[in-house]
């Protein structure tokens, strides 16, 4: 049976970096949700026009593209709107994801990389297990600085708006988490924690996968 791996954490913690490890060294196939909203879009048949309706307002340019920053106004400006499109939305990415694990063939372990899963009650009960990245938060700030080629004080703004990934960063006490990674240091360290934890989470899921990474590395 198919078993969900959720991987998130804050700006900057390295949660694709892992996400990367396990699919280069283990070969698992990796959802990325938050990427995938933004295509769903643009290329479901009917998502945009459903918002468009419940919030009783165009989100398309004069060409009938789709303009983000109409929708972030929208939503940034409250009266529920974000609730209104999370409603829509939640769904419409569960079951882009179902078909994605089913047509990557994977039996045993499909990950969902995303930013905001503990932070969403329609995700509750989702993953069959979660794995938290952390990072000390001035090297969190120093590398988003660095990957997105932006001032501190910008990448200051998007973190603060990550309430509960700061409150878990250095203290990831949370029901919802089942193994945490400190991503402080160099990228083999990394894998050697993800390593570990594949092993304590998965045992039995993945203990053909691992027979199957150690003769490869000896051929």
């Amino acid at each position: 049976m198919m078993k969900i791996l959720a991987v998130t954490g804050g700006i900057g913690s390295g949660k694709s970096v892992v996400c990367r490890i396990l699919a280069n060294r283990w070969g698992l196939p990796v959802y990325e949700a938050d990427s995938r909203v933004k295509s769903l879009y643009v290329n479901h048949p009917s998502l945009l026009g459903s918002i468009e309706a419940v919030l009783d307002c165009p989100l398309r340019d004069g060409n009938g593209r789709f303009v983000p920053a109409m929708l972030a106004e929208k939503i940034f400006c409250g009266s529920g709107a974000l609730e209104k499109v999370e409603a829509l939305v939640f769904p419409v990415l569960k079951e882009d994801f179902r078909r994605f694990a089913d047509e990557s063939g994977e039996k045993g372990i499909v990950v969902f990389e995303s930013a905001t899963i503990l932070e969403k009650p329609q995700f509750k009960g989702f993953a069959d297990k979660v794995l938290f990245v952390d990072a000390p938060f001035d090297l969190r700030l120093e590398r988003a600085c660095m990957r997105d080629g932006a001032c501190p004080e910008t990448v200051l703004a998007r973190m603060d708006k990550q309430k509960l990934m700061n409150d878990l960063c250095g203290c990831p006490c949370n029901a919802g988490i089942d193994a945490c990674i400190v991503n402080d240091g160099t990228e083999k360290e990394l894998e050697h924690k993800v390593d570990d934890v594949m092993k304590t989470m998965f045992a039995d899921e993945i203990r053909n996968r691992v027979i199957l990474i150690t003769e490869h590395k000896n051929s």
